[in-house]
C-alpha cells in the first residue's frame, strides 16, 4: 500500500481536483486554501505599501502568491513554483442552443490538445463562471458548477461504421455537439439552466466562461490502490503541491531564506497568449509591486529578481507499456518513482544542468527520488510555462514534473505517491538551498 504521509496528500488532492472543474474554480479552491494559512487577498487598485505577510492575487483563472515576512530585506530573492490551471476541454459557445434530427444539442468548441476519443460517452456536467449585471452598472463574476450528468457526446455505434477501431473515426467540426434533451434547439435553455445553478436570474447573464467537465468522481486504481485516476491531473497535481509548499513555508517555525512565490498561470494548454498566461507581464508587475510595497527601489528590484529561481511543474509522461518504442529507450519515467526532470536541447523545457542541480539537491533535503525525462528525437516534444518565464523574466528555471499516462485525456492517471513526493521537494524548494 502507499506510505500513509503520500496517502493523506493524494486524499487531499482528490478533494481539491474534485472542487476544482474548471481554472475559476481552481483558483477559488487554491484562494480558499491560502486564506486558512493566513494569507490575505489583495486587489490591483488597493494600497499595497507595507504589505508583508502572505498574499496572493486573483485574476480570473490565474493566482499569484508570495510570502514576506515582516522585516524581509527587498531584494531577497524569489524562489517561483510555475503551474497552470487550466485543462484540456470542450468549451460551450456563445450561441450555444442547436440541436439535429429532433435532439436538443449545446454547441462546443475544443479547447487546447483534446484526444476526443476519451470524451465520448461520458456523463458531464458545467462549470466555470458567468459575468453578471451588477448595481451601478458594474459587472459582477459568479462561480457555476452543475456536477449533473447532464450531456454526453455519443458515439456512432459500431454497427453504422465498422471502420471505427482503425482510428479516430470523429469529424471534429460536426460531430462533437453533446445531447442533453430530445425536442427541437430551444433558445435560452442552456441560459436558464446554469443561471439557475448560479442562482441569477436569465437576464443578469452577460456573458460566460463555460466548459463541460467529467462527473465520474476522482479515485484510486490497481491492485494496491496505488495510482490515482482523475480528470485535470494535468495541471492540478502541481497546483495543489504548490499552494501545499507554499501553506507549509508560511507556517514554518524558520524565516525563510527566500521569498516564496506560486505563479498559477491560465491559457498554458492554448499557448498562454493571454492577459492571465505565462506570456503576460502579470508576474513581473506584481511581484515587481510587491519589492516597491516593502520599501524597495528599483535596485532592489532588479536583484531580488536576479538571484531568482523557478520549478516549471507541470505533468510528464511515464512510458506507455503498449507504446514503448515512442519513448527514449534510456530514459522511461515510472509512477511512483518520483517527479521528472524535464530536458530538451532545443528549450523546448528550460532544464539546464544548474537547474538539475537545484532540484536534485531539493530532493535530497526532502527525501524524494526523482528522475530524469528526455523525448524521443524522433517525437516531437511538449512545452510548458518554463521558457515563458525564463524568456519573460530573465529567471533560472528548471522544468519538473510528475509522469502519468493518457495525458490530455477525459481521464488521467498517475502515481499516489508521487504528489506527495513533488509537494515535499517543492517545499523544500522554496525555503532553503
Amino acid at each position: 500500500m502507499t506510505p500513509v504521509p503520500h496517502r493523506s496528500h493524494a486524499d487531499d488532492l482528490l478533494s481539491f481536483i474534485r472542487a476544482s472543474p474548471s481554472p475559476y474554480h481552481a483558483v477559488a479552491s487554491a484562494a480558499q486554501r491560502l486564506e486558512k494559512a493566513g494569507f490575505r487577498e489583495l486587489r490591483g487598485t488597493d494600497d499595497w505599501t507595507g504589505t508583508t505577510g502572505g498574499s496572493f492575487v486573483v485574476r480570473g483563472g490565474a493566482l499569484i502568491a508570495w510570502y514576506a515576512p515582516e522585516g524581509t530585506p527587498s531584494h531577497t530573492p524569489f524562489r517561483i513554483i510555475g503551474t497552470h490551471t487550466d485543462s484540456p476541454n470542450l468549451r460551450i459557445k456563445p450561441t450555444p442552443d442547436t440541436g439535429s434530427a429532433g435532439w436538443r444539442q449545446i454547441a462546443v468548441e475544443i479547447y487546447g490538445g483534446v484526444p476526443l476519443n476519451t470524451w465520448l460517452d461520458r456523463d458531464l456536467g458545467i462549470s466555470g463562471r458567468l459575468a453578471l449585471r451588477g448595481p451601478g452598472g458594474r459587472t459582477d463574476s459568479r462561480l457555476v458548477q452543475i456536477d449533473e450528468p447532464l450531456l454526453r457526446v455519443p458515439q456512432l455505434a459500431i454497427h453504422l461504421d465498422r471502420s471505427v477501431n482503425d482510428g479516430l473515426a470523429l469529424d471534429r467540426q460536426r460531430h462533437i455537439a453533446p445531447v442533453w434533451s430530445l425536442g427541437a434547439a430551444e433558445e435560452g435553455a442552456l441560459l436558464r439552466r446554469v443561471a439557475a445553478a448560479a442562482e441569477a436570474e436569465p437576464d443578469e447573464v452577460l456573458g460566460w466562461d463555460l466548459m463541460l467537465h467529467d462527473i465520474q468522481p476522482p479515485g484510486y486504481l490497481g491492485a494496491e490502490r496505488e495510482f490515482v485516476v482523475a480528470s485535470r491531473l494535468d495541471n492540478l497535481v502541481s497546483v495543489h503541491a504548490g499552494v501545499t509548499a507554499l501553506a507549509a513555508a508560511a507556517t514554518a517555525a524558520e524565516e525563510p531564506d527566500y521569498i516564496p512565490v506560486l505563479a498559477a498561470f491560465d491559457h498554458e494548454e492554448v499557448g498562454s497568449g493571454s492577459d492571465t498566461g505565462a506570456q503576460s507581464p502579470l508576474l513581473e508587475n506584481i511581484l515587481s509591486r510587491s519589492v516597491k510595497a516593502r520599501g524597495g527601489s528599483s535596485e532592489d528590484w532588479s536583484r531580488a529578481l536576479a538571484g531568482a529561481f523557478c520549478v516549471s511543474a507541470d505533468m510528464a509522461h511515464a512510458v506507455h507499456p503498449n507504446y514503448a518504442e515512442r519513448h527514449d529507450p534510456d530514459h522511461r519515467p515510472l509512477p511512483n518513482s518520483g517527479p521528472t526532470v524535464k530536458v530538451n536541447v532545443n528549450q523546448r523545457y528550460a532544464t539546464d544542468s544548474t537547474g538539475i542541480a537545484v532540484f536534485a539537491s531539493a530532493c535530497e533535503r526532502a527525501g524524494a527520488p526523482w528522475q530524469p525525462f528526455v523525448s524521443n528525437n524522433a517525437m516531437p516534444c511538449g512545452t510548458s510555462i518554463g521558457p515563458l518565464t525564463a524568456a519573460r523574466l530573465g529567471v533560472q528555471t528548471v522544468d519538473v514534473g510528475v509522469p502519468g499516462l493518457s495525458m490530455h485525456s477525459a481521464r488521467e492517471l498517475c502515481g499516489a505517491e508521487d504528489p506527495g513526493h513533488l509537494a515535499a521537494i517543492l517545499g523544500a524548494f522554496v525555503t532553503s538551498d
